[in-house]
């Protein structure tokens, strides 16, 4: 069985990659979702790599590297809902329980203990100033998170997306599988593709727009990311791409295969993402007053997201097409890193902060420094991997094992 079937989370691949026993269920491993999941992770950890440890060769990437975490939530869409409309196809329902259940042992043990961690140790905190700890622990953070507040532990807001769309595309899925054909499918989406480009134009418009006309431009910069890039309901678009997806390669497999073929849907996925790139690469809010690059940042933030989840949606679609091609590709070490994926994400920036600390800001630069915070992210992300999260799925699976 493919992973792509299996998997529950953009962040980590199936429960198939714990049994290291079993060379069938390696082999079966789909080689598309781990190199997109790996690439996801390490655009992350670039973006959040201090500009002074960055190879001179990646300092462009870097500037477009938050686009990992799109990658993340188009993954998330495409798995999840693969998962669920398989599920409700087979037995006509969910099992929420086991559902919801599979979830918590994935997700929560190791966040809550990396989180734990920067409660009980403040020297951990890769910033000095950090938001309530109930926010975290109830996944709130996203909304109202303020970096002129807190910074530490922000690549929290996205898990917390993650887990809201956990809570509510089963329920969906459940109460409209029979209600809905595919032009209502296709009318919600575009529903909720309009209603974040409005809400999110609506919003540079009356808050981020009126700062960066008076020069406020740092605080233009918090409220960007508070009101437009954190929330969850201004970033739906990863997540519903993948999710449609999901249900055209499921339920119209001949549409993707007359439309969408890898020939078209890989060169139009990378227009679409280098449209948005160009979109976001003159973001005048945060770079000056030229009233030209206010309005290419605006852009950005109203149609780039939408137009970079397209984007990498059509890219995985055409990798899903072409995985006997991709399984013949010399790609080392992609399953080890989509592995470690969500362990890496947990605990980078505080890995990266730990090190300034022990080497030293005027140590780590370069690619001495590039190198110890690779070396030291795998090495703290396998520590986590091994203790709580394999743990973890290991428990999950004799507690859910099916009865005989």
């Amino acid at each position: 069985m493919s992973t792509v079937a299996n998997s529950d989370s953009a962040y980590f691949p199936s429960e198939q990659s714990l049994d290291s026993r079993s060379t069938e269920k390696l082999q079966s491993r789909a080689v598309g979702p781990d190199v997109l999941r790996s690439l996801a992770i390490l655009l992350v950890m670039l973006v959040h790599l201090p500009v002074e440890a960055t190879p001179s060769m990646l300092v462009g990437i870097r500037t477009y590297a938050w686009l990992g975490v799109d990658i993340f939530f188009v993954l998330s869409g495409f798995l999840i809902g693969t998962q669920l409309f398989k599920e409700v196809s087979r037995t006509g329902g969910i099992d929420l329980k086991s559902f919801y259940l599979r979830r918590a042992f994935r997700i929560l043990p190791a966040f809550y203990v990396v989180l734990g961690l920067y409660a009980a140790f403040p020297v951990l905190r890769d910033a000095p100033t950090m938001q309530p700890f109930w926010s975290f622990a109830t996944f709130t953070v996203n909304f109202d998170f303020d970096p002129r507040v807190g910074r530490a532990f922000t690549q929290a807001w996205s898990l917390c997306v993650e887990e809201h769309f956990y809570l509510v595309l089963p329920l969906l899925v459940l109460l409209l599988h029979r209600r809905i054909g595919t032009p209502w499918t296709f009318l919600m989406a575009a529903s909720i593709l309009i209603a974040g480009l409005v809400l999110r134009y609506t919003i540079w418009e009356h808050q981020v727009g009126t700062l960066v006309d008076a020069g406020k431009l740092r605080e233009g910069f918090a409220v960007y990311l508070r009101d437009v890039y954190y929330p969850t309901y201004t970033r739906l678009d990863g997540l519903m791409f993948g999710v449609v997806l999901a249900a055209a390669r499921l339920f119209k497999p001949e549409l993707c295969k007359r439309y969408a073929p890898p020939r078209v849907a890989l060169p139009l996925g990378l227009a679409f993402v280098a449209t948005a790139i160009v979109l976001f690469s003159l973001r005048g809010p945060l770079a000056g007053t030229n009233l030209f690059l206010v309005f290419q940042a605006q852009l950005g933030a109203v149609a780039g997201f939408p137009l970079i989840s397209i984007g990498i949606a059509l890219i995985f679609c055409a990798m899903l097409d072409l995985e006997p091609v991709l399984r013949r590709l010399p790609l080392p070490g992609a399953g080890a890193v989509a592995t470690l994926s969500y362990s890496l994400y947990l605990t980078h920036k505080s890995v990266f902060h730990v090190d300034r600390l022990v080497f030293g800001e005027e140590t780590l630069k370069g690619g001495f420094g590039f190198a110890v915070y690779l070396a030291t992210s795998f090495a703290a992300a396998t520590v986590l991997w091994f203790c709580v999260e394999r743990t973890f799925l290991l428990v999950r699976d004799r507690v859910l094992a099916p009865s005989k």
